[in-house]
């Protein structure tokens, strides 16, 4: 192929020896190789810091050392060392398939000066690579990007290590948004949507995306996140009531609202982080309450069903159970 663009590959890393070495095997397989594959060490302990000295025997990647700072700020840096025209993201517990680079290039357009980025489909599979499905992109949202409306109402299901971005487009906008560990892939893609990129969906997995119960998506810091998330959007768009585009009470509390809700409700069962995930439901309802455009009698429920969740003295098991059941929480949970 001639001339094809230049390439990085950034892999943020914390203390993911075990998965590490899978990951790096795969960028060095691929059909095109990568001009810059950098390792971003994101604060692991020493003992894992190690493996990565021992993996960079065999193959020629540059490593970058920082304080933790979150899989954001990891990227970030990666691409700040960075050369390339284009960047490729790899998470360490996931891999690439073989031909990820090449696929991703050769369906960058030639005369698009708007690009912003190319993404496919991914495989899903279990922490050691054993495949659940085949596809997974295309079962969800819709592709490519084109309608804020859209995007807004779900997740966007553009992820970074089935991605390549144009290195004009991450600059213009700063990259990702250090505050998130969740949801920062979506804030990233939108905030390059709304910029005015153009972006181009090939329906062909390119990764190998492997969930597992350290992954982030797990993790209490997701859950953290997503309220954040869901603040900065509600921020974003606010009401337009000219236009009748309520895009709190339409798009942003059917996609969000339901997590709230039932995290806090399963943090009744388990204990975990119980106070805080009841503190999130409790700013949740107060953001609901003070939306205009959302019904009193939708907020007088939202109340009531808060109050149920946050004092309602019965035994853990029996309660989520009475709780799910009843008609208004479903109708509440779904909006």
């Amino acid at each position: 192929m001639k001339s094809a663009p230049s390439v990085c590959v950034v892999v943020p890393y914390y203390n993911g020896s075990k998965w590490i070495k899978r990951a790096i095997e795969s960028i060095y397989r691929q059909t095109i190789a990568a001009n810059e594959v950098i390792v971003v060490n994101d604060g692991s302990k020493n003992e894992e810091r190690d493996m990565l000295d021992l993996i960079a025997k065999e193959y020629p990647f540059t490593i970058i050392d920082k304080k933790n700072g979150g899989q954001g700020s990891a990227r970030n840096a990666g691409v700040s060392h960075s050369t390339s025209e284009f960047i490729c993201f790899l998470d360490q517990d996931d891999f690439y398939l073989d031909d990820h680079i090449y696929n991703l290039v050769m369906a960058i357009p030639k005369k698009d000066l708007r690009l912003g980025f190319v993404y496919g489909d991914a495989v899903e599979a279990d922490g050691f690579g054993n495949i659940v499905r085949s596809s997974m992109i295309t079962e969800h949202a819709s592709h490519p990007k084109r309608n804020i409306t859209d995007l807004l109402k779900n997740d966007m299901f553009v992820l970074p290590s089935a991605s390549i971005i144009s290195r004009k487009a991450y600059d213009d906008v700063g990259g990702f948004d250090e505050q998130f560990n969740g949801y920062e892939d979506d804030d990233l893609f939108m905030r390059i949507f709304r910029k005015g990129y153009t972006n181009y969906f090939i329906n062909k997995s390119v990764y190998v995306w492997c969930i597992h119960s350290d992954s982030t998506s797990y993790s209490i810091r997701m859950l953290r996140s997503r309220f954040l998330y869901f603040k900065k959007l509600a921020g974003l768009f606010p009401d337009d009531r000219e236009r009748s585009r309520f895009y709190f009470r339409d798009c942003l509390m059917p996609r969000f609202g339901r997590f709230f809700i039932v995290d806090a409700v399963k943090s009744r069962i388990n204990k975990n982080n119980k106070d805080e995930l009841i503190e999130i439901l409790r700013k949740y309802v107060k953001l609901v309450i003070e939306n205009r455009s959302v019904s009193y009698i939708y907020k007088l429920k939202l109340r009531v069903l808060f109050l149920l969740i946050e004092k309602f003295p019965i035994p853990p098991f029996f309660f989520i159970r009475m709780m799910l059941k009843m008609p208004f929480v479903r109708r509440i949970i779904a909006v």
